[in-house]
Parts: C-alpha cells; sequence; structure tokens
C-alpha cells in the first residue's frame, strides 16, 4: 500500500533542486480558494456558483514575485523541436519588428523588449505574457510593418480580389449591400465591427479560465495569436485592394504612399459628430491588408472555442436554444458587417475562417480533447485533465479511472468543491501531481470495510481520519456514493 507523500519530503526536494511552478511534479499542493460555509446561505445559487469558479480558477495562480523562480525553471527547461521552432519563429519576428521599427527611434525602442523580458522573469506575470506571446508578436509586426521600405514591398494586387469574388460569386457582394442605405443597418454593422470585435476575444479568454478545463487559456493565446499573426503575415506578402479601393479609384494601380479610409464607418462619424474611425483608419499601418480577413477570422476562433467549450442550452420559458446558434450567429453578423462597410470581399472572409478553423483544431491539445470527450464537469476543481476529479456526486466518473485489482493507492483528502465533498486518491488538498501521471482511481468512504486488505486500514491514523472524513460527509446534502476499493472488491470476488 502506497504512502502518501510528506510534505517535509516536499519541502526537501524543493530545496534541493529548482524551484517548481504550482501544480508542477513536487511542487507544494496551492491552497483552494472558496467562499465561506455560510455564503451559500446568503448569496443566490447563481452568484454562488460563478464566485465559487472564479476563486477556484484564482487557486491556480501564482502570486510570486521572487525572480530566482522563474531563473530556475529556466535553467531546468528542456524544448521539444517544436517549442524551439516557435519561440525561435516569435524571436525572428520581434527582432525583424524591432529592426525596421523607426518610431520610437533607438534606442528608445529597447524598452519594449526589456519590458517584455521583466514581465518573463516574474512569476506572477510570465504566466500571462508568456502565453500570449504570439499575440504580441502579431501587435509588433503589425505596427512595424508601414515602416518597411517600398522599394522591398511585394507589388499590390488591385483586380484579384474582385475578379476572384466576380467568378465565384457571380457579382461584387459588397457592392449589393451597400446599394441600401439607412443609418440603422450602419449602426447594426457598427456594433459587431467597431465595438465587440474588441472586446469579445478577453470576455472568452475570461469565460475559459474560469469555466473550462485547465490551460485552455493557453490553447486560446497560442491559437488566436498564431492566426492574427499568420494572417498579418500573408497581408504583407500578398498585399491586396479592398473594396473600398475599387469604389474610390476603380482599377488604377495602388501605392504603398496611399493613404486608409474608414469607408461605411465614415457614416459612423458623421452619424455621432466624430472623427474617430476616419484617424484611425486614415493611418492604418496595413492599407491593402483586405485578404485574409482577420475581423471574419476573430469571429470564427471565437465561435469554433465556444461552440467547442460551451456548449449549453439556453431556456426560455418552455423553449431550449443551443447557445451554438447565437455563437455562430455573431460570426455571420461581422461578416456581413464587413462587407456592409465595404472593408473585405466575400472570399476574404471565406479566408479568415479557413485560417481560424485550421489554427483551432492545429492547437487543440489531446489532453483538452480528452477532457471535453469525457463530458468535463464545470467545476472549482485545479486539478489538470486528463487526472480531474469527477462530480461530488458521482466519484465513479473519473477520467482515465480504470481500476484493477493490483491498484492500491493511499487515501488522499476530503476536499469540498462548491458541493458535497469527496475522496480522491490524490494526495494533499491540491492533489499530488505525481499520481496525476498514472490512472487514478476515486474512492469514498466504506464503513464496512475493516480487513487489512482494505484502503482504509485499521491503524488509529485511519481511523480518525475515517470519523473525520464522515463527519463532513453527514454536514452535506448531497451525499457521495459509496465505492469500494479494488482490494475490498477482489476480496469478496474470491469469497464468492
Amino acid at each position: 500500500m502506497a504512502a502518501p507523500r510528506s510534505s517535509a519530503n516536499s519541502q526537501s526536494h524543493a530545496g534541493a533542486g529548482p524551484r517548481l511552478a504550482p501544480g508542477a511534479p513536487g511542487a507544494s499542493p496551492q491552497p483552494l480558494l472558496q467562499l465561506p460555509p455560510k455564503a451559500r446561505l446568503y448569496l443566490p445559487s447563481g452568484l454562488h456558483y460563478l464566485l465559487s469558479r472564479i476563486l477556484a480558477a484564482a487557486s491556480r495562480l501564482s502570486f510570486s514575485t521572487d525572480v530566482r523562480e522563474n531563473l530556475d525553471r529556466f535553467r531546468a527547461w528542456s524544448p521539444s523541436k517544436t517549442e524551439r521552432f516557435k519561440y525561435g519563429f516569435l524571436l525572428f519576428i520581434a527582432l525583424f519588428s524591432l529592426y525596421v521599427m523607426e518610431s520610437p527611434a533607438f534606442p528608445f525602442k529597447l524598452i519594449i523588449p526589456a519590458l517584455y523580458i521583466i514581465t518573463l522573469l516574474l512569476p506572477v506575470t510570465s504566466q500571462f505574457f508568456l502565453p500570449a506571446a504570439p499575440i504580441f508578436a502579431w501587435l509588433i509586426l503589425f505596427y512595424s510593418c508601414k515602416f518597411i521600405p517600398a522599394p522591398l514591398r511585394p507589388h499590390i494586387w488591385v483586380s484579384v480580389l474582385p475578379t476572384l469574388e466576380t467568378i465565384w460569386y457571380g457579382d461584387n457582394i459588397s457592392s449589393i449591400l451597400t446599394k441600401f442605405s439607412h443609418p440603422i443597418l450602419d449602426i447594426l454593422a457598427w456594433i459587431p465591427y467597431g465595438i465587440v470585435h474588441f472586446a469579445a476575444p478577453f470576455f472568452v479568454a475570461a469565460f475559459l479560465f474560469v469555466f473550462a478545463p485547465p490551460s485552455s487559456v493557453k490553447v486560446f493565446a497560442q491559437a488566436f495569436g498564431f492566426m492574427m499573426l499568420t494572417g498579418v503575415i500573408i497581408q504583407i506578402l500578398f498585399p491586396c485592394a479592398p473594396p473600398w479601393y475599387e469604389l474610390r479609384e476603380g482599377l488604377v494601380p495602388a501605392n504603398y504612399g496611399m493613404r486608409g479610409s474608414p469607408a461605411g464607418l465614415a457614416r459612423i462619424d458623421e452619424l455621432f459628430h466624430s472623427h474617430g474611425y476616419t484617424l484611425t483608419f486614415t493611418a492604418a499601418p496595413v492599407v491593402f491588408g483586405a485578404f485574409p480577413s482577420l475581423h471574419a477570422g476573430n469571429a470564427t476562433i471565437l465561435a469554433l472555442f465556444c461552440s467547442y467549450f460551451f456548449p449549453v442550452a439556453i431556456k426560455i420559458g418552455r423553449l431550449r436554444l443551443d447557445a451554438r446558434v447565437l455563437y455562430w450567429l455573431y460570426t455571420f453578423w461581422l461578416c456581413w458587417s464587413t462587407m456592409r462597410l465595404i472593408h473585405h470581399y466575400e472570399v476574404d472572409l471565406v479566408a479568415g475562417a479557413c485560417l481560424a478553423t485550421f489554427y483551432f483544431y492545429f492547437f487543440l491539445t489531446d489532453e483538452i480533447r480528452e477532457a471535453m470527450e469525457q463530458r468535463y464537469p464545470y467545476r472549482n476543481s485545479a486539478a489538470a485533465p486528463p487526472s480531474a476529479a469527477p462530480p461530488s456526486n458521482r466519484p465513479d466518473l473519473a477520467f482515465a479511472s480504470r481500476p484493477s485489482a493490483e491498484d492500491s493507492i493511499a487515501l488522499g483528502a476530503v476536499r469540498s468543491n462548491g458541493g458535497a465533498p469527496y475522496i480522491t486518491a490524490q494526495g494533499g488538498v491540491a492533489g499530488d501531481v505525481e499520481s496525476q501521471k498514472r490512472p487514478e482511481v476515486i474512492f469514498s468512504i466504506d464503513d464496512s470495510a475493516a480487513d487489512a486488505g482494505d484502503i482504509a486500514g485499521t491503524s488509529a491514523d485511519e481511523d480518525k481520519r475515517k470519523r473525520e472524513a464522515a463527519a463532513l460527509l453527514a454536514r452535506t446534502k448531497s451525499p457521495v456514493q459509496r465505492v469500494r476499493s479494488p482490494a475490498v472488491h477482489s476480496k469478496q470476488n474470491e469469497e464468492s
């Protein structure tokens, strides 16, 4: 019978080797933040559920500011070939952007990498800024591409997109949509294009962090960042004129000295008596970046993540509405607005959607797939899949649980995850990560198990722990299903 790992051994191991991140094998367990027990009596059930999930998600964060921790982790890091290529590519993009950047000038532009290095040294900030490296690479390249000398830039394609639009769809759809002018239509197009488009990624990332399996936000940051970065690279190497250029200039050859245009958003400035969109789009770094449409890619990848992680049903009276319908309605709404405001052809939207779909499935990890395929329960648990614990009222539904007669794992701690407590084979309050590397078995208290072969045991320590766990279970309204250990199950089979 395996004994639980002692805290002294963990501390001595941590002191002898590199400092370990929270949740890393051998690291001390992180305390699980929870609401007071009486909070359920005073808070509405929905608010209690939301606050408990937020606190549980915050339990996975590190609030350390010790630079030595990250330095030790970096020394112990052994990147794979894929990671070396990924971070080498991002480093190349960053160095190229800094090299061509003219404003701010040297040496002031070195402040940008200096600040980013500082965020990587601090554990409290590196957990956010390191996964977001592709997003920052996209932002700095998007800003710096306007400083690339015009003689080094490729030819601007003016007639390619309208020709493809006519061949594939029979006409210029953007021109057709703009024939019906009305302020209400302009506002309907402006809401997703000018407002929701910029705020939606932050909301989706927040929901993934709170309600989705651990590491989902990192997957989202990688997929979103590389999609946007790839889109900007294509726009630089294959510049194409947007629909507003055809309406304003015709098919006259374009040059890099031309200014951008707010197109249909000029009507929004006129409606609100402002000049924000006119000034912004006139000085845009990428004027001829119609293909692919990153607006369409943005909306598509958000819809893919929400559909995959949150396939919930919304009850409206007696009706049940699948939320995925709303996710994709937003995508089509934004695609319509891009053509309504004369910023993209439909072929641009298709290319952006294809780019988003590719990166969504490319960065979706096997751990996340397994967690979602096993119907990941949205609970406040810090354990990472596939060893995430089951719902409190169904301890037999653990991920990758393969109970066998030879499995004998020490009884762990009783944990309460916003509902009924349960007994887990993981050691410690936050779980022993070493035990997560092998299939785990979830157990509950078995009052009838008294022989020495059962994990409940007959020692004084085990009896005391059984009494404490039974007392805690008695205080909850949702009893834990009783599950016998493999040892007892095997013994009963032999007797029968």
